[in-house]
């Protein structure tokens, strides 16, 4: 650790030797008249200190890692937690080495000035109009963006906005080079965001809006009110295919697979209105199955990660969030308002037929909206060949300071380190281009998952079944135990949705800085499991406070666990898998999209039963996927960590 410091220390005053430097041939340029060649080389030379200081940066973390390391090994060979007792006895120390690495002092009044002169070569030519003064003025340089996003994730630091982005898992690279930034900025288009952010709210409110009314519509059309599962479920079966035709789609174009998804939206609503009048249960189920088909969350996702500017990715991402937590409140608390029977040329018009027809109507609308203002961003040109200088003795730097993070000396044979991510022992370079170049099948895609990867994804199936149970049989539950009626049930739904973003803004403000996401992440597992053992009927009478409050600690502690799961999932799976057609996102989408479904077959399946039986009937198989998961996260990380 004294060497780390005193090498830190040293580096750093370096740098401020350089930024003196600069600063004299800074005060001279200004005075010229004609200096606009110096100041661009000027430019040039403060971004060079800003890449070495990146690199320092990288120095400080790859110690970090292997003193945590080191401790870890310590606590496994003693038997108890001793780095508990080293860091809080070493951190609080006056002469405390530890704590210069993790402050930041030197580094923040050298990433200020580099900003501060940047900015004023930049945009203040002779203006002398202070960023401190005028922070709205400052255009804040790639380098940064690049330099705090190290700083970050050397301090762990983590707010709502972080964790919101992580919960919309939208694989990224950590640092982009100059010439990747460039192109996201060509590429970036406000209204084209925001047409894809407009289309997740209403494909959320799509999914949600005839939950409240399904059973009563499957009763209408002659069938038992457990189909509601099938009716419900219907759509996302389709969704498992349509989520890899749509990430293959988005490699070529985002306006056209939007489109055709409007298109099928469209249609989908149309003959889940039409199948009342029709009296067929099959127009229904084929109107759903449309509807699933023309999921596009997965352009979603892909225009965000290839077509957003870095600095800008973090606030599209929970935007993201954002629109899909609105609309899954949204979808029930509409259905409220469609208390109305009356019938225009035959078509009828009721609370189970309006779903389907202010869906088809916002569909078309927001069709021409997309016709007329999104732009389709040109093809980017990957280039991932390093150039024949940077080989060689300067390898280390030109992967540094073009974001590549895998480890540089590699063996052929890797093993298992941190968070279950794959090391390698020093011996053989591995190739930068095959470090970064997407995977292209299913199967390569499963190959690149790791123990820790794996259980994080069974996690994540394991609250969306858990989610969709209590989300799709509540308007049967409800009404054979409480005689609620569909606007009684509607309001509990939408209360439910909108404890999302309160609930992540506790847990990225506060609980997140507080406890390390593991131990996050087993904490709500187990919270999981005691709402659905609360949630059994067994024994005495079935009360409303037993069902409303089970419901919300099975809810809320899934909403919780969610974001922590995809937080850990987005640092611990491979960077092949943050593009192409098979990422990250595409997996976890699976995986949700595959719990759905099964967990729609589930209450359809109990229904055989009977109404009586079907509330124990589909929370038996929750409660052994809980378990299963809290005994694989407790054996996977006692072994990892």
């Amino acid at each position: 650790i004294e060497k780390i410091v005193l090498f830190l220390l040293e580096q750093q005053g370096q740098l401020a030797n350089r930024l003196c430097d600069l600063r004299q041939q800074h005060d001279v340029i200004l005075q010229l008249s004609h200096g606009g060649s110096k100041i661009c080389e000027l430019q040039e030379a403060y971004r060079g200190v800003g890449h070495d200081l990146l690199r320092l940066l990288f120095f400080v973390e790859m110690n970090a890692i292997g003193l945590r390391k080191i401790l870890k090994k310590f606590d496994k060979r003693f038997g108890y937690r001793f780095t508990n007792y080293y860091v809080k006895t070493r951190a609080n120390h006056p002469y405390s080495q530890l704590r210069q690495v993790f402050r930041h002092v030197g580094i923040g009044a050298v990433v200020g000035a580099i900003s501060r002169n940047l900015a004023d070569l930049q945009d203040h030519q002779g203006n002398y109009v202070s960023i401190y003064d005028q922070p709205a003025l400052s255009h804040p340089d790639p380098i940064v963006h690049s330099i705090k996003a190290a700083v970050n994730k050397l301090s762990n630091s983590t707010n709502f906005l972080e964790f919101l982005g992580k919960h919309a898992f939208i694989m990224q690279d950590d640092l982009r080079s100059p010439s990747e930034d460039d192109v996201a900025e060509q590429r970036y288009h406000f209204m084209s965001l925001l047409l894809n952010l407009v289309n997740t709210f209403l494909y959320m409110v799509n999914t949600y809006i005839i939950v409240p009314t399904a059973d009563d519509y499957s009763l209408s059309l002659g069938a038992a009110a457990t189909v509601c599962g099938v009716v419900i479920g219907s759509m996302a079966v389709a969704q498992v295919f349509s989520s890899v035709y749509f990430s293959a789609w988005s490699n070529r174009s985002y306006l056209r697979p939007l489109v055709f998804s409007s298109i099928v939206l469209l249609i989908g609503n149309t003959l889940y209105a039409l199948a009342y009048d029709l009296n067929s249960i099959v127009v229904l189920l084929v109107g759903r199955l449309f509807c699933g088909l023309g999921s596009a969350r997965a352009v979603n996702r892909r225009y965000i990660s290839d077509c957003v500017p870095h600095k800008l990715r973090m606030q599209a991402s929970a935007g993201f969030v954002t629109a899909s937590a609105l609309g899954m409140a949204c979808g029930p608390a509409l259905a409220c308002l469609f208390q109305t029977d009356f019938k225009i040329y035959k078509l009828t018009f009721n609370q189970e037929t309006l779903p389907g027809w202010i869906m088809a109507i916002s569909w078309l609308i927001y069709l021409l909206w997309l016709s007329i203002s999104f732009r389709e961003p040109p093809q980017e040109i990957k280039q991932d060949i390093i150039p024949q200088e940077a080989r060689a003795g300067t390898v280390v730097n030109y992967a540094v300071e073009n974001g590549i993070t895998q480890p540089l000396l590699l063996s052929t044979e890797p093993k298992q380190g941190e968070n279950g991510d794959q090391e390698y022992d020093d011996g053989e370079e591995e190739s930068c281009e095959k470090t970064r170049k997407p995977v292209t099948s299913i199967v390569s895609a499963y190959r690149l998952l790791t123990p820790s990867v794996k259980v994080q994804l069974l996690v994540y199936f394991m609250l969306k079944y858990a989610m969709e149970i209590l989300l799709a049989e509540a308007s049967v539950i409800t009404a054979y135990y409480f005689i609620w009626s569909t606007n009684s049930v509607a309001i509990f739904l939408a209360c439910l949705g909108l404890t999302v973003l309160p609930v992540n803004i506790i847990v990225g403000t506060y609980i997140s800085n507080m406890f390390e996401e593991r131990q996050v992440l087993l904490a709500s597992e187990i919270m999981v499991l005691i709402g659905i053992l609360l949630s059994f009927h067994i024994g005495i009478p079935y009360s409303i406070p037993q069902y409303v409050g089970s419901a919300l600690i099975t809810f809320v502690s899934a909403e919780v666990l969610e974001g922590v799961n995809l937080s850990l999932l987005s640092r611990v799976m491979s960077s092949r898998l943050s593009r192409g057609t098979y990422n990250g996102g595409l997996l976890s989408t699976e995986a949700g999209t595959l719990a759905r479904v099964i967990a729609d077959g589930t209450i359809t399946l109990s229904g055989y039963f009977g109404v009586a039986k079907l509330l124990n009937a589909t929370l038996v198989p929750s409660l052994f996927i809980c378990i299963s998961s809290i005994i694989a996260t407790c054996f996977t990380y006692n072994s990892l960590y």
